[in-house]
């Protein structure tokens, strides 16, 4: 997709009270083939933070629900630095067993209820995560189209603005 027609797309997505949600999920696509992974993460960072769609915790951990192993222990590992393994405790009970990185085969054990918990957590303590998770998910564009249509019409607008 050329940039224009890329600033096309967005464009219809630039007022989300009259945006059509019936092609968001091939809109996003291709938008996110051409977009780069920090307008990409903006538009997610913002998604997360609206008032418009679930909130982060609950976003967090369907995206969690849906991702690999790696993807898993990645998120993971990027909460952990924001709440600290000792923070984590009650969340993730014995599973780290003092370890500070959690591996793709521990992160399989791991419930999306959890992350969400770890999630709200880390977002209390550090506001910064939303972006840290925001460029992480970036990378792995095919996941964010698991958060469902209204929430990748809201994407693509703020990115329409950021344009």
């Amino acid at each position: 997709m050329s940039l224009s027609n890329l600033m096309g797309v967005l464009e219809q997505y630039a007022n989300p009270g009259t945006v059509n949600t019936g092609n968001a999920e091939q809109d996003f696509e291709e938008v996110s083939q051409t977009a780069s992974e920090s307008h990409l993460a903006s538009g997610l960072a913002q998604a997360f933070r609206s008032d418009q769609t679930p909130p982060f915790g609950q976003m967090l951990g369907n995206l969690f629900s849906n991702s690999n192993g790696q993807q898993r222990a990645g998120i993971l590992n990027q909460l952990l630095s924001s709440v600290g393994t000792g923070a984590s405790g009650s969340v993730l009970g014995n599973l780290l067993g003092g370890a500070s990185q959690v591996s793709p085969e521990q992160a399989q054990q791991v419930s999306p209820e959890a992350v969400q918990q770890l999630a709200d957590r880390a977002q209390r303590n550090d506001p910064s995560i939303i972006e840290k998770v925001s460029g992480f998910y970036a990378q792995h564009p095919t996941l964010v189209k698991t958060l469902g249509a209204g929430s990748l019409a809201l994407i693509m607008s703020h990115m329409s603005r950021r344009s």
